[in-house]
């Protein structure tokens, strides 16, 4: 499964701050420890990049190559302008975070993933909002398909994210969300990939249960296919319960050092 690193976000008041004066030495170093934690991507989140997007976005992207040169990037802005001007500068195959199933974003965000050969996370909800249910997270999903397939993006990009609700408000979405993923699996041969933004699942909570929670959610979506998930790598409960996944799903080879 691809660990997405989500710590390099606007709304940190250290890197905000670091961002907003150009600093490059605590991004860089976020950079650093979310790769050496165990992340395979690394998602940049401006937010909606409203003042100097373009320029910032560009600026991130470089800063932090700079760094991990051969770590692929996530890049996660509502503004198509900085959107653009990160795919640009990336060195390796990037992912554009993220699209719906509206078509207006639809029109936006897939035409860059076909030039710039990116992956692409699509939201399964529509202009109406937020899905109820995992029929109709389904129903988004298709519509997404349908796209990629008019705009000549490739099926093999996308990463289908059943959107996931904070359980203190919104408890039977988790349900729902787990059995959208198995879903997703079943509209296309061979099976679409998936993934979650993970963290959103304890939005509110005590932090002493933020970790737990994640983790046991985390096990019981990889049991159902997830391939990929926006999360923190350095939450050591977190990659535990990655990581033993792999073994019991053999997609990696037993060793005591591995789980040490």
């Amino acid at each position: 499964m691809l660990v997405i690193g989500e710590k390099i976000n606007v709304i940190s008041k250290t890197l905000g701050t670091a961002m907003k004066e150009r600093n490059k030495g605590p991004i860089q170093e976020m950079a650093t420890l979310q790769v050496e934690a165990g992340a395979h991507l690394l998602d940049l989140n401006l937010g909606p990049a409203t003042k100097n997007g373009p320029e910032l976005m560009a600026w991130l992207v470089e800063t932090v190559q700079e760094a991990t040169p051969d770590v692929r990037l996530s890049l996660d802005t509502m503004n198509s302008e900085a959107m653009e001007a990160g795919l640009k500068l990336c060195r390796n195959r990037p992912m554009i975070n993220s699209t719906t199933a509206e078509r207006a974003r639809l029109e936006t965000f897939l035409p860059m993933a076909r030039v710039y050969e990116a992956d692409i996370i699509a939201l399964a909800m529509t202009e109406t909002g937020v899905s109820r249910d995992c029929n109709e997270r389904v129903m988004a999903a298709a519509d997404i398909i349908a796209a990629m397939m008019e705009f000549d993006v490739p099926l093999e990009r996308v990463y289908l994210d059943p959107l996931l609700l904070p359980v203190g408000v919104a408890q039977q979405q988790a349900k729902e969300a787990m059995d959208a993923i198995a879903m997703f699996k079943e509209l296309n041969d061979p099976p679409l990939k998936t993934v979650v933004g993970l963290s959103n699942i304890y939005n509110g909570c005590p932090e002493n249960v933020k970790s737990p929670l994640a983790a046991t959610l985390l096990t019981m979506l990889m049991c159902r296919g997830l391939d990929a998930a926006i999360m923190d790598p350095m939450d050591v409960t977190l990659m535990t319960a990655k990581k033993t996944v792999d073994v019991f799903t053999n997609e990696t080879l037993y060793c005591h050092a591995y789980l040490d």
